[in-house]
């Protein structure tokens, strides 16, 4: 039968001994298959790896027809901006509770996996954000998102001020602790925290949500992700900026961040199956139905 991915990628969080061990089980099976299966370096040393190739995370999108990830939404936001520039998709295997990306339980892994080889999936283009900071007119910092880019405070612990603009019209100032600038993915995580709004995977949108703002006005509003969003900062000592929670940028005043929808979409592979509401429902514990 023919494949639809020949090279698969494995990437695991290698602080975790029993989801190195997975990672073998799955490595095996897949080869075992026929498929060529490379492993991310970062998650494996070469005795764990076996007789599998190891390569360097940044040739992942370069080698590889699919991407899986064993471990935590948090290893799978650090894939995702590995992978986006290629094009390259991603499935999400949970190796302790439902994620809200990792929706394949481990004991269920192989035989999801065989399905997705086949070509039974769900298949979902999620977008990212691209954050450019620029400071005197020069370009500080780029950096990709698959949830959030966040503005805060920093140690000092007094609040920022800032102003944004959505296609170079001026929409408010605003002083509070930061800003969430989120994807719909990104909308069941910090954002949600701060009292933002859930949208759905497939919505073209970004999310831009006060944290804890001075003024209770100051309320969180969505616009269509074709939008370029800026943030300047007028006042704030130690601000910085943060992409995933991830990686981060320190901010001076005046400086400003452009953010825009990134040219590729991200695209995840779910099983068959894949109901967005009841993850939603066993995450949030929501209520099941009464009748």
């Amino acid at each position: 039968m023919e494949r639809l991915f020949k090279h698969v990628c494995l990437v695991a969080r290698h602080s975790k001994p029993q989801i190195v061990a997975s990672l073998r089980i799955l490595a095996d099976h897949l080869a075992d298959a026929g498929v060529n299966v490379l492993i991310d370096r970062e998650s494996a040393t070469e005795s764990e790896a076996g007789p599998h190739a190891l390569i360097a995370r940044e040739d992942m999108g370069k080698l590889a027809d699919l991407a899986i990830v064993l471990g935590g939404d948090g290893t799978m936001l650090s894939i995702a901006r590995v992978l986006a520039p290629y094009r390259v998709p991603l499935v999400g295997i949970n190796q302790g509770r439902l994620g809200f990306m990792t929706d394949i339980p481990r004991h269920e892994m192989l035989e999801a996996v065989d399905a997705i080889l086949a070509g039974n999936f769900v298949p979902e283009n999620r977008i990212l954000l691209q954050a450019t900071v620029i400071r005197e007119d020069a370009e500080v910092a780029k950096a990709l998102a698959f949830n959030d880019v966040v503005f805060s405070r920093g140690a000092v612990g007094s609040m920022i001020e800032f102003e944004i603009f959505i296609d170079n019209q001026f929409v408010y100032s605003q002083r509070s602790d930061g800003l969430i600038v989120s994807t719909p993915t990104g909308s069941t995580a910090y954002s949600l925290a701060a009292g933002g709004p859930i949208l759905h995977p497939t919505l073209q949108a970004i999310a831009l949500v006060p944290i804890c703002p001075q003024s209770l006005s100051n309320r969180p509003i969505a616009v269509n992700d074709s939008c370029e969003v800026e943030f300047m900062l007028t006042r704030g000592l130690d601000a910085r900026v943060h992409f995933d929670g991830q990686s981060h940028c320190d901010l001076m005043e005046m400086d400003r961040i452009l953010i825009r929808r990134y040219r590729n979409p991200l695209r995840i592979l779910h099983p068959t199956g894949y109901n967005y509401y009841d993850m939603l429902r066993h995450k949030l514990h929501w209520g099941e139905r009464l009748l």
